[in-house]
């Protein structure tokens, strides 16, 4: 079993997140904000764009770390879609049955949580909130320490070319990215930022005395846009705390009360709709600290989210 932890009874005040799990396979049965969850059990665009491959095998690994985080809120519910796999190399259908599978949720009226898997699932989670809400202003929030906006080489996508997809078929960006570092892009890159559009916040802009301004960034985002989709890759985060990743981060930012009010923040956006977190790798992790810390930031949307 995936989902089990430590069982203190089921009164309201004892319960853990997997005691309030229920796999399903009717997306009729979201109930509205309700959270449903799939995992992105595919790195292939990792090996497309050269990385450390492993991520495909981290969705369960999350699931198993966040399994006994407690209860906040006493309707909380979390519907398991179980996981979107690639075969033969073929991302692209992954990316769209996994598009397809978020679009149904979202026109049920949940929100969706995806674990994955390679940074690729940014294009495909954005493509399924495309679908769902075809007609409104979707703002982007990437912690990232990297843009991820390369241009994909005879068409074929990567984990590092999601924000480029995206631009040429919207043709143009409502994004925010968190924990850039310029020892990680390009100054072809950074061009194409601008370009693009995509506003940034350098990692070694996070700290306690930026807190309000970066705040003030993230409130002129959201009030320009309809709804929010916020997607956390791991390697933003220091190796010492988040050493299971594709490609890991000497000078990457902390979790730290800095980071987290920021976080909490964005979280705490009625816009939000949409959450993933990638390019946890369990072959590189060590004591699982990089699962951990992924299923602790999803839980942080539970425990804060208005149900």
């Amino acid at each position: 079993m995936i989902w089990e932890g430590r069982f203190d009874g089921d009164s309201p005040l004892c319960k853990r997140v997997f005691q309030s799990v229920k796999y399903e396979e009717d997306y009729g049965a979201i109930s509205p904000n309700g959270f449903f969850l799939h995992g992105f059990s595919v790195d292939e665009g990792v090996r497309r764009n050269k990385g450390r491959v492993g991520a495909k095998t981290a969705p369960n690994g999350i699931r198993k770390n966040m399994a006994n985080f407690p209860v906040h809120a006493s309707r909380f519910c979390l519907l398991d879609f179980g996981n979107v796999v690639c075969t033969n190399g073929d991302l692209e259908k992954s990316q769209k049955k996994l598009s397809e599978k978020v679009a149904q949720g979202l026109i049920s009226g949940g929100r969706s949580v995806v674990l994955g898997g390679g940074h690729e699932l940014t294009y495909a989670h954005f493509m399924g909130i495309r679908k769902a809400f075809p007609n409104k202003k979707i703002g982007i929030i990437n912690v990232d320490a990297h843009f991820d906006n390369r241009e994909a080489e005879s068409g074929l996508g990567t984990s590092g070319t999601s924000f480029w997809q995206i631009y040429q078929q919207e043709k143009q960006l409502f994004s925010l990215h968190i924990g850039i570092q310029k020892n990680a892009n390009t100054l072809e890159l950074f061009d194409r930022a601008h370009t693009f559009g995509m506003e940034y916040i350098l990692a070694e802009e996070i700290f306690y005395e930026n807190i309000k301004s970066i705040c003030t960034t993230v409130d002129t985002l959201e009030q320009r846009v309809d709804l929010l989709y916020l997607t956390v890759c791991m390697d933003t985060f220091n190796a010492s705390i988040s050493p299971g990743v594709s490609a890991p981060s000497c000078n990457g930012i902390f979790a730290d009360q800095a980071f987290i009010s920021i976080y909490k923040r964005i979280l705490s956006s009625q816009k939000l709709k949409a959450l993933d977190v990638a390019e946890v790798n369990p072959l590189y992790d060590e004591q699982e600290r990089t699962a951990r810390l992924a299923s602790g930031l999803v839980n942080e949307w539970f425990m804060n989210a208005s149900i």
